[in-house]
């Protein structure tokens, strides 16, 4: 593991923008190195005091980010073409962590619509089986 780090590597943490398993590694790392530490503090201090360059706003207020509506056009295939290229490659290649939480969460609220659907028509069916008439 190396001990000196690039601002932007330092930045990525700060902003839980690394993969997970460089996650890990680098709070590894920071355990281990008071260096590092400081360095990562230095720049944690920087950044609160207001002193930003234009890729520290970018990447903060992710402006490269799909919207949440997007992310659920591409869920639905619903997006134009050069959208959906735009998002696969976003989500795929990139690998925004913030934007994979984001499309789970909407896999998961559309398992769990379907899932309170069927209950519903369930308990309709069973509420109601006695009321209907056979087709004889």
């Amino acid at each position: 593991m190396p001990t000196a780090f690039r601002q932007s590597d330092l930045e990525a943490y700060l902003d839980e923008a690394l993969p997970a398993e460089e996650m890990a590694l680098f709070e590894r790392a920071l355990r281990e190195d008071r260096a590092l530490m400081r360095q990562l503090t230095a720049v944690h201090a920087r950044r609160n005091a207001g002193v930003h360059s234009l890729g520290e706003i970018w990447r903060r207020h992710r402006l490269s980010c799909p919207t949440r509506e997007q992310l659920g056009g591409w869920f639905l295939q619903t997006l134009p073409d050069e959208t959906a290229d735009y998002v696969a490659f976003h989500l795929e290649i990139v690998g925004c962590r913030y934007c994979q939480a984001n499309l789970r969460d909407l896999q998961a609220q559309v398992a769990e619509d379907q899932k309170t659907v069927q209950t519903r028509r369930r308990k309709y069916f069973q509420s109601s089986a006695g009321y209907l008439r056979s087709a004889k």
